[in-house]
This record gives structure tokens, sequence and C-alpha cells, in this order.
């Protein structure tokens, strides 16, 4: 079966780093399992051999054929043939979850959105992401970025193993990691998720500007009520969207 490069194929062939996402999922019997980026099957198999149901979801034709012809006769296994994006984990898992997947890089960040965003979250994820992209998730203030702080919100992340391009085929032009995350309960109630976003994004929207004068551009407000907003939350005008703590996203979105 050959890698398509639209669809960012690149199969995991080391089984090194197979036990690795394996360990990290820690798969019990009585566990419900969604697979994204099934491709060749090699994780479905190990999967199929721990846990008490598995959909597994292929977007290439061809594989999707494939894994459901492998999986017929198994009333544990459902090959889901489309768009992880499309699915919607509520209609299909009565209990928790776990999350495991080989996830293209063109969309981490959709699809961490589309899953930690759900009102069906996993229990975890564990998930082989580029290694850039990993670091930024595990980042601490200081080096934060707008991918880390929403991954932050969400969930609690670390890197559990970084994957050299010779564990896949064909080999990728960059690293890989395997990132474990936890989702926890949000910092502010939902009623103020969307204006934690609305600040985050603002302050991270222009590069190496103050908070004071990133707020102002991405709000569209004077540098004297962007200035007012953080010190009502008690944070310094001069430092930058890069050093806040989640706390501190978290006291900005709460002021009126």
């Amino acid at each position: 079966m050959r890698p398509r490069k639209r669809l960012g194929q690149n199969f995991l062939r080391d089984r090194t780093f197979l036990q690795k996402i394996l360990d990290a999922a820690d798969l019990q019997p009585n566990d419900q399992v969604l697979e994204i980026g099934s491709g060749t099957g090699v994780l479905t198999a190990e999967i199929v051999k721990a846990a008490a149901k598995l959909i597994a979801i292929e977007l290439d034709d061809a594989l999707a054929n494939t894994l459901s012809a492998d999986y017929a006769g198994n009333p544990r296994v459902t090959v889901w043939h489309g768009n992880a994006l499309d699915f919607d984990p509520c209609e299909h898992f009565d209990t928790p979850y776990k999350l495991l997947g080989n996830i293209p890089y063109y969309i981490t960040g959709p699809i961490l959105r589309h899953y930690l965003e759900s009102a069906c979250t996993p229990s975890v994820m564990v998930l082989m992401v580029q290694r850039e992209v990993a670091q930024r998730m595990v980042a601490a203030p200081g080096h934060l970025s707008l991918l880390g702080v929403s991954v932050q919100f969400y969930a609690q992340p670390e890197i559990v193993s970084r994957v050299p391009p010779g564990a896949f085929y064909p080999p990728p032009r960059v690293e890989s990691a395997i990132v474990r995350l936890v989702p926890r309960q949000p910092p502010v109630p939902r009623g103020r998720h969307q204006r934690f976003f609305q600040l985050a994004r603002a302050g991270f929207g222009t590069r190496r500007k103050t908070l004071t004068n990133a707020l102002g551009i991405g709000l569209y407000i004077s540098r004297d009520e962007a200035r007012n907003l953080l010190d009502a939350a008690g944070i310094d005008p001069h430092r930058r969207a890069e050093t806040l703590t989640l706390g501190e996203w978290a006291r900005l979105a709460e002021v009126e």
C-alpha cells in the first residue's frame, strides 16, 4: 500500500514506538477506543487485542476498505470511513473512551480543538504529532504560544517520547513525538470560554508587542482601555503574551 502524500500519510513501522503509544494509553479490557488514521492497521491490531470496543477512523478509500474486510467478522470493531473532523463521539460512545492516533501534521490543530472542545471528550489522548508541535503544546510561561494556551486550557499535556523519521514509511522530513493529553476542567466557566480565547488570540496576534498594544489592536480598543483591563486583572501591562500563565489568562477573562 503506497502512502498518499496529499493525505499526509506516514505509516509507523517501528514497533518500539508502537508499544510506547500502547503503554501511554494504558488500555484495559473494558476500554472503548477511538483510533484516528488507522492506516495499514498496525496500531489497530494491537488495540483490538487489548480493548473491548474500537472505532477506527480512516479517510483513505483503499485503506478503509482493507480494514473493513479485515475486521468484517469482529463485532467489537467498527471502521468509520471519513474525516475525523466530521466524527461526533457523542453519537458513538456511551461511556468515556480513549483516543489514539497518528495525526497528519496539517490537521493537528483542528483535530485537537474538535475533540477537546467536544461535549464528549476522551478520558485520555495519545497522539503522534510533529515534535515542534508537541513542544509548543507543553511549553511553560515564557515560551507559550496560542496553541500551547489552547491545549493547556483543556488538558494536561506531556511528551512521552521523541520519534525519529526512520520510524515511519516513508520517513517524514521532520521529527515526531508521542504526546499524552489528559483532559481537565477549564480554568474559567463555560460562559467565559469565548472571552478567554478572544483575549488570547488578541494577545498573541501581534508578535513582540506588549499586552497593552496587542490587546488594543486585537480587541479594537484604546491603549488606555487595554491597560485598564490588565490593571483590573493584576497583570503588568508591559508584559508579553507568551509570559502569562494559564491562571493569569483566566483572571483576565473574568474582568468585566
